[in-house]
């Protein structure tokens, strides 16, 4: 009786075990059939499956916690999701979308932002094995807030290019043909900042979206108004600035530590 009873536990904890690892396969799907529709030319299709690929990684993490269903092979198989989805598969995308004109000298370009984005995830995993993650602060910048940067960019440019019927910020409009003309210098230059120990905010952490003056409130409603009538256009600019915004504060904290000291 004992033993039937230790079986039928033993299959609640594999059952309650695998549940999140559904979400996480279903993240490195995502990013499978994104590489596979850039293929066939399907640029928008592919993007938005990398978005499937965001909702499955929010979703993996929360669902393990709340069912206390959190195992080291977990963690491990949420980072090789992750590398196939926010690494490969936009760095794959980038070459087919913008860098292929440039020929032999593309390839570096897709190296480093794939290699970066391995560093990235392995550093993560060493940090929280060891128990110095912070749940506030990420030291560089995220693999998928690097993933953000490129498929919004593609989804934004297609937008001016006739690909979709979707409404564009005609300032940003405006300025795509020349991004697009830096589009190296950008994926080197998120690459770098992944591998960098410049410090971000967590956005998954209720720092990333506190409210604490009037001036937080308007913010907070503009970016929801855009992310509501311009989605594409308002999701680039947010994980633009929200790259941009590690290396403000990064300034910010040597300069004040700098003028303390004085």
């Amino acid at each position: 009786m004992e033993e039937e009873i230790k079986k039928i536990d033993s299959i609640k904890n594999k059952t309650k075990n695998a549940i999140p690892s559904i979400f996480t396969l279903s993240n490195m799907a995502c990013g499978l059939m994104s590489i596979l529709s850039v293929s066939n030319n399907q640029y928008i299709t592919a993007c938005y499956f990398i978005i499937g690929s965001y909702i499955m990684d929010i979703l993996d993490g929360r669902v393990a916690r709340f069912i206390g269903a959190e195992t080291d092979i977990g963690v491990e198989l949420d980072s090789f999701s992750d590398w196939i989805s926010f690494g490969i598969a936009p760095a794959y995308m980038m070459y087919e979308f913008a860098l292929k004109a440039y020929g032999i000298v593309a390839y570096p370009v897709v190296l480093i932002y794939v290699i970066c984005g391995a560093l990235r995830l392995a550093r993560f995993n060493l940090k929280s094995l060891s128990g110095q993650s912070s749940k506030t602060f990420f030291q560089g910048l995220p693999i998928p807030a690097a993933a953000g940067i490129l498929i919004f960019f593609v989804l934004s440019y297609s937008i001016i290019e006739g690909d979709t019927s979707s409404k564009a910020i005609s300032l940003l409009s405006a300025q795509m043909p020349f991004l697009y003309s830096i589009i190296p210098f950008i994926i080197i230059g998120i690459s770098l900042l992944m591998v960098s120990t410049v410090p971000y905010v967590a956005m998954k952490s209720n720092t990333m979206f506190r409210v604490r003056s009037p001036l937080g409130i308007i913010i907070s409603v503009s970016l929801i108004f855009l992310i509501f009538f311009y989605p594409q256009n308002a999701l680039f600019v947010f994980f633009l600035l929200y790259a941009i915004s590690g290396i403000v504060y990064f300034f910010y904290r040597l300069f004040s530590s700098k003028n303390s000291s004085f």
